[in-house]
């Protein structure tokens, strides 16, 4: 028997012990890892998240700007336990990488996206 499949032969054809049964009910959980700048983003109250995705739309970096002194007004976030002035600046710092690469078009598509994760958090966690 040739031990590899020829053009056309699925696995199913090189691996006869391979049944076709229903596979079994396994569960499997998926967990996104933040790094600290997607964790710090804050979450915020609906309204304020929308008026932040419609700043970073239009003026890049300045929606994060403004998200990082909900940090300072006791919005939560994924980090807690950093300090609440680390989160402050790690948004600062998100903000002005925002501002500064939107040159070249990736601090404003960064910006959306940003604007958009205050948005889908806000939306969860209301």
């Amino acid at each position: 028997m040739d031990p590899f499949p020829k053009e056309g032969e699925g696995a199913a054809a090189a691996e006869p012990s391979r049944g076709a049964a229903p596979s079994s009910g396994v569960v499997v959980q998926v967990r996104e890892k933040k790094g600290p700048l997607r964790a710090a983003i804050p979450y915020m109250p609906f309204p304020v998240a929308v008026i932040c995705l419609f700043l970073n739309t239009f003026v890049p970096g300045l929606g994060t700007f403004v998200s990082a002194f909900t940090v300072l007004c006791g919005a939560r976030t994924d980090l807690p336990d950093r300090h609440m002035c680390c989160v402050f600046w790690l948004n600062i710092a998100a903000a002005l990488i925002q501002i500064l690469t939107a040159i070249v078009m990736v601090g404003w598509i960064m910006s959306i996206f940003w604007g958009m994760d205050m948005v889908i958090l806000a939306s969860k966690y209301s």
